[in-house]
């Protein structure tokens, strides 16, 4: 069935209507459909290399569309007023992915929300199970689109940016490496923002260190004034 399916999206690249099929593509695959539109935008921009990074834009139009979508279905359609699954969540399980992913990703998103999104984004990770998840967890949506942009945009561009460069020659390395690369440079990449964090943050770390023995004695005092003040109170009391 994924073999028939991925013929019929190759199919496309020889149609009039492949860009409005690359752009349909991208929507749903953000939300339900199984494959990525990785598929179609190969194709079509090996067919006409200059255009390419047009191709990557509708693209990216699509899918960012699609993650909308995808947070629409997780905030609006996922639970009932009593908490339970409704018929299009338990679709999605059974069908889509598992509840245990589901919930997996929950948690992640209670930790890292930025991270998450671009990395399912970039990488070859199911980005669907991550839209849905993020609106079913609400996190914040601005965050969420600037993510999706982000990680969508570098991937689709990168993907154009390779065969207008290089040509059909590097449809080979597409196929066999891409997904690992893209894997590879999104951990240097949060490996970097990460270690950039901790260096500005020791810094501040050490500033309110710092200040912590200072303002540990003025509290102290102040609590020592305010006993010393409630004990001549209750003196003049029991005079």
């Amino acid at each position: 069935m994924i073999k028939r399916l991925y013929n019929w999206i190759l199919s496309w690249s020889n149609s009039r209507w492949g860009v409005l099929a690359l752009f349909t593509i991208a929507l749903f695959e953000a939300s339900w459909f199984p494959l990525p539109p990785d598929i179609l935008l190969i194709a079509l921009c090996l067919g006409a290399t200059q255009r390419s990074f047009r191709f990557a834009a509708v693209c990216l139009s699509g899918s960012i569309l699609g993650a909308a979508l995808g947070y629409c279905i997780g905030h609006f359609l996922w639970v009932t007023p009593s908490g339970d699954p409704t018929a299009i969540a338990n679709f999605f399980y059974d069908h889509v992915f598992s509840v245990e992913g589901f919930n997996n990703v929950g948690q992640m998103y209670d930790k890292y929300n930025f991270w998450i999104v671009f990395t399912a984004g970039f990488t070859p990770l199911p980005f669907k199970l991550f839209t849905i998840a993020g609106g079913m967890f609400s996190i914040n949506f601005p965050m969420f689109m600037v993510a999706s942009i982000v990680s969508r945009g570098m991937r689709f561009f990168l993907i154009a940016w390779l065969i207008w460069k290089y040509g059909a020659p590097i449809k080979t390395f597409i196929d066999k490496y891409f997904n690992l690369v893209a894997s590879l440079l999104a951990a240097v990449i949060i490996g970097f923002t990460a270690l950039a964090l901790w260096l500005f943050g020791s810094g501040d770390d050490k500033t309110t260190a710092d200040a912590t023995p200072s303002d540990t004695i003025e509290e102290v005092t102040t609590h020592r004034d305010t006993d010393n003040q409630e004990i001549e109170l209750c003196d003049t009391l029991d005079l």
